[in-house]
């Protein structure tokens, strides 16, 4: 089993970088509730009919790396609600010529689970896409509470497919 990991070059220094990840509410949703900044600490968010999470930071390496562990999360998309908890999510950076890699892996999260085809996909949208914005522009791509991101659509269709 292979956990998904995917690496994007994004064009700022591993202290910007750093800060945007940690800015969870401007990239990745906008309804996350609890601080998610130091070892420790508890959050989590709720998009209404598809998923709801709840993560502790259990690493904080400035400038180098961030990891979440997964304590609860619910889908509305998959019969085993047990998928994800436990993972561990991780970014790790380096700086490169033009910027810094940014290597996310979800520990967990394999092509064997009835979630990988959504859920690796949003990942990709999140970190490729909206984390890079918010780095590199000020303003990323964040899911919101009634899910209007981006990913949703897909998110919806199987939900819909798992209960026809």
């Amino acid at each position: 089993m292979s956990d998904f990991t995917m690496t994007t070059t994004i064009a700022g220094t591993p202290a910007d970088v750093f800060a945007a990840i940690l800015d969870t509410r401007a990239w990745w949703n906008q309804a996350i509730d609890g601080p998610t900044a130091a070892p420790g600490d508890e959050f989590g968010f709720e998009v209404e009919g598809l998923h709801k999470i709840r993560l502790r930071v259990t690493e904080v390496t400035p400038d180098s790396r961030v990891e979440w562990l997964v304590l609860e999360n619910n889908f509305s998309f998959v019969n085993d609600q047990s998928e994800w908890v436990g993972d561990r999510m991780v970014f790790d950076l380096t700086p490169v010529d033009g910027g810094t890699a940014v290597t996310f892996t979800q520990y967990g999260l394999v092509p064997e689970l009835e979630c990988y085809d959504v859920c690796s996909n949003a990942w990709a949208f999140f970190v490729r896409d909206s984390l890079r914005l918010l780095a590199e522009e000020g303003k990323g791509k964040p899911e919101t509470h009634a899910g209007e991101a981006e990913t949703a659509p897909r998110a919806r269709a199987a939900a819909e497919a798992l209960t026809a």
